[in-house]
């Protein structure tokens, strides 16, 4: 892919995002072209497609974003089509997807702006992107998904469940990757969730899960599993990892259920004998949101190069909530309030650190802002598309 063919690709895909529900437009016709070729294709799917056009949209984006950068982008593709084989996916599937994306974006864009060389560039990058993935996926030759139990269920708050798995086989994932999970009371709808604990052999995995207002799939998490209950997990996605370029210090950042990924690295490296320094923020809106505190500072005080931070944006709980005070930050002070984005940048300086930052899109969002505002170079701070 030249500079020239990006360049198109890019112009296109932002015309598309400029126009008022642009995105939702873009992809309700991709799927409604994709689904009349291909009636069988929908048994992929849910019934409910919002979640999976805002997916498909990330998506897009995120590869769009990274067509200059192959060493992060050849590696997600990767990552997807190897996933992507828990749906029976097969190489005719992606030229199916490809031509209905192609046509999606002709009837979207027009003729003014759909030329014929913004439609070789669109196939050149949709073939770089199909390619990576079917031979990702061909190349694997572990199990499409793995199959566990749930044995253990603990509501630490009313929106937010620590859920326990055991496995029926190991999956082999990196700390802070992500997977894909699927339960039987919600066929072919997928949640993306974060290990809070590093692989193991004996095939134990947990999950933080917040409850999301309006959701499909998480609502049941949080409330309805129940111990012995059978989940779906799909293969490990991500590049949120402990490496660091050239022993670099680390800052970590997450609010709510975003610190699991981040604890698990934690937990990896206090296992190791050498780590570069690490801070970590850990932040939510009420105290009762830092329910994982007491954990993170019990691996903090047997490793000395681990220093961990509360901060919340009310001080004290709300009035229905009725459980364990969990926050005091070192010395036994309380977290300290504010945002979490403005309290990092002000804490101390973080040019030389490699950073990752965990939360809703509008948290990651505002706190690169404020580290960018701060002086931090961009190209340091890492997190995931989903």
């Amino acid at each position: 892919m030249d500079a020239r063919a990006i360049s198109l690709v890019r112009t296109t895909f932002k015309a598309v995002a400029a126009v008022e529900g642009g995105p939702e437009k873009l992809t309700r016709s991709f799927y409604a072209i994709l689904f009349a070729r291909n009636p069988a294709v929908r048994d992929f799917f849910p019934a409910s497609m919002q979640t999976q056009r805002d997916k498909l949209v990330t998506a897009i984006a995120y590869a769009i974003d990274q067509l200059e950068d192959l060493d992060r982008l050849l590696p997600f593709l990767a990552q997807l089509g190897r996933d992507h084989r828990k749906y029976g996916v097969v190489d005719a599937h992606y030229s199916a997807v490809g031509d209905a994306l192609i046509t999606a974006l002709e009837q979207f864009a027009g003729n003014e702006i759909w030329t014929e060389e913004v439609d070789a560039a669109w196939r050149d990058v949709i073939s770089v992107m199909a390619g990576t993935m079917i031979e990702a996926a061909e190349a694997d030759d572990g199990p499409p998904v793995w199959h566990g139990t749930v044995v253990d269920h603990i509501r630490v708050v009313d929106d937010v469940s620590v859920i326990r798995l055991k496995l029926d086989q190991p999956l082999d994932y990196s700390a802070g990757q992500y997977v894909s999970v699927s339960i039987p009371s919600r066929p072919r709808m997928w949640r993306y969730l974060s290990p809070a604990i590093p692989a193991n052999a004996a095939g134990e995995i947990e999950f933080h899960i917040r409850r999301v207002s309006g959701g499909w799939v998480s609502p049941a998490l949080v409330a309805s599993t129940a111990v012995g209950d059978r989940w779906t997990v799909g293969s490990p996605l991500g590049t949120m990892t402990r490496h660091t370029a050239g022993g670099r210090d680390r800052l970590l950042i997450a609010s709510g259920t975003g610190i699991a990924p981040l604890r698990a690295q934690l937990m990896e490296m206090a296992s190791r004998t050498h780590n570069p320094r690490v801070h970590v923020f850990y932040g939510g809106r009420y105290p009762c949101d830092l329910y994982d505190l007491p954990i993170l500072q019990q691996i903090a005080s047997t490793n000395p190069w681990l220093s961990v931070v509360g901060i919340v944006e009310e001080e004290t709980d709300p009035w229905w909530y009725d459980g364990p005070q969990y926050p005091t930050n070192p010395g036994g002070s309380s977290p300290i309030v504010g945002q979490i984005g403005k309290v990092v940048a002000e804490f101390g300086r973080w040019t030389d650190r490699d950073i990752q930052i965990v939360g809703s899109p509008s948290m990651i969002n505002t706190t690169k802002f404020r580290l960018q505002g701060a002086g931090v170079d961009l190209s340091t701070v890492r997190h995931d598309p989903w």
